[in-house]
């Protein structure tokens, strides 16, 4: 399949085919994700806490973001990739921004990259990325990075004034160049209003139906994060029991000397070979 463009993606709001978003960590995960026929990955900073065990965001460094985002973009490579800034990797200056979300571009080959917030410094930073030719995707609602302003992982907008706010937002953000922009936790009407309003794609995560499109953490929707699962999360499938069973089933035929079989998990030799080699065996050194 050919990989899709920003221009198809504005042709697929047009025609209103809702867009497919999920996020991906690693090569194998991606290889699926694009065997499902997925339009958009997410290499997100969530990967802190779903694939390297952190409590929060913080402490993923754009090395780690590289790095896993070079193995997504070899396991999905005509899938459009967005590569996702961690915390203070865009926050100190646009120069910073820039050169950060260019080693995205440059050395894991993604499409775009997506940054949290929207007040002035994130409208200045949409800004500088975009006009050095780089793709951004804005980042409104509830957003992690930005926890202790916002009071911790919980729905954003809820008041007739908070839910103005995210509006006027996600405005601010388009008029600075970004070409889409994620909405997270917030009300029904909130991602309603914002889509409507909206000349860009809007893809929403918890933000209800009206969004041009749908992302979900892959490791939530399967079920292999159990540590919580958010309100907006619909599993699909339960991987974590699975896995797990497949393990204590291993467990208990290797103690049991169940496993492995021998002719059907081990490799034979001819019997001459046999003959000779134990002949070596028992020979005097």
């Amino acid at each position: 399949m050919a990989k899709k463009t920003i221009n198809d993606f504005n042709q697929m709001v047009e025609a209103g085919e809702k867009i497919t978003y999920l996020t991906a960590y690693d090569y194998l995960t991606a290889k699926m994700v694009e065997k499902a026929g997925i339009d958009m990955i997410l290499v997100g900073d969530s990967l802190g806490m779903v694939t390297l065990g952190y409590d929060t965001t913080f402490p993923v460094t754009m090395d780690d973001m590289i790095r896993h985002s070079q193995a997504v973009r070899r396991g999905a490579p005509n899938t459009f990739i967005v590569g996702d800034m961690p915390y203070m990797s865009y926050q100190v200056s646009d120069k910073a921004a820039i050169a950060n979300a260019g080693r995205f571009i440059k050395e894991a080959g993604v499409d775009c990259i997506k940054l949290e917030g929207g007040g002035e410094m994130i409208c200045k930073r949409v800004k500088a990325i975009q006009e050095a030719g780089i793709l951004v995707m804005g980042h409104i609602g509830l957003t992690p990075q930005f926890m202790g302003q916002i009071g911790g992982y919980k729905a954003q907008g809820r008041s007739a004034a908070d839910a103005m706010k995210l509006v006027n937002q996600a405005k601010l953000i388009e008029e600075a160049g970004a070409f889409s922009i994620l909405v997270e936790g917030v009300p029904t009407a909130v991602g309603k209003a914002i889509t409507e309003r909206a000349g860009i794609p809007i893809l929403g995560i918890g933000a209800g139906s009206f969004t041009h499109g749908q992302l979900l953490i892959f490791a939530d929707m399967v079920g292999l994060y159990d540590n919580f699962t958010p309100k907006f999360v619909k599993k699909y499938a339960s991987v974590n029991e699975v896995i797990t069973n497949a393990f204590k089933e291993y467990v208990k035929e290797v103690k049991e000397n169940q496993f492995p079989i021998d002719g059907v998990h081990t490799y034979g030799q001819k019997e001459e070979d046999v003959k000779e080699f134990l002949a070596l065996l028992d020979k005097p050194k």
